[in-house]
């Protein structure tokens, strides 16, 4: 059997001193997340962030910074993850757009909420990217290399 980790994207966006967040319903019951997913075959790295984003909370996001690359193993489900996450800039919002399966709503939380509800949270990687964000954690895309 091959082992490999599960590679996931997400965003650590920041807007008026608060956090953009999505809730949604996992196996754990309800749970707080950042925008963050999958990669797809064939996609890049800063495409699927955008993707995400965009199907998880309604926002155009455009990445301008890697945060850092995390890996975790869920106990609960035995899998490892190796996150990706960036930081950015939103650049619209369809208020109308429907969000993905499971995803209740995307809010924004202060970093006071953040850390009140870390019972919720789906992973401790949501805390740890946005406390590496505080510490000023921010590197250039051209650290990763897409070949088509």
């Amino acid at each position: 059997m091959t082992w490999k980790p599960n590679t996931t994207v997400a965003a650590v966006i920041e807007r008026d001193g608060k956090f953009l967040l999505v809730e949604e319903q996992t196996s754990q019951g309800i749970r707080f997340n950042q925008p963050a997913g999958h990669l797809e075959a064939n996609e890049s790295l800063l495409a699927a962030v955008t993707r995400e984003t965009l199907e998880e909370s309604a926002y155009h996001f455009t990445p301008t910074h890697l945060i850092g690359i995390y890996r975790w193993h869920s106990p609960d489900s035995n899998t490892t993850y190796l996150r990706f996450a960036f930081t950015g800039n939103i650049t619209g919002h369809e208020a109308n757009r429907p969000l993905d399966t499971g995803i209740i709503q995307a809010l924004w939380l202060t970093p006071d909420e953040i850390r009140a509800n870390q019972t919720h949270h789906r992973s401790p990687l949501i805390l740890r990217c946005m406390e590496d964000y505080f510490a000023g954690k921010r590197y250039p895309l051209e650290l990763i290399t897409h070949y088509e």
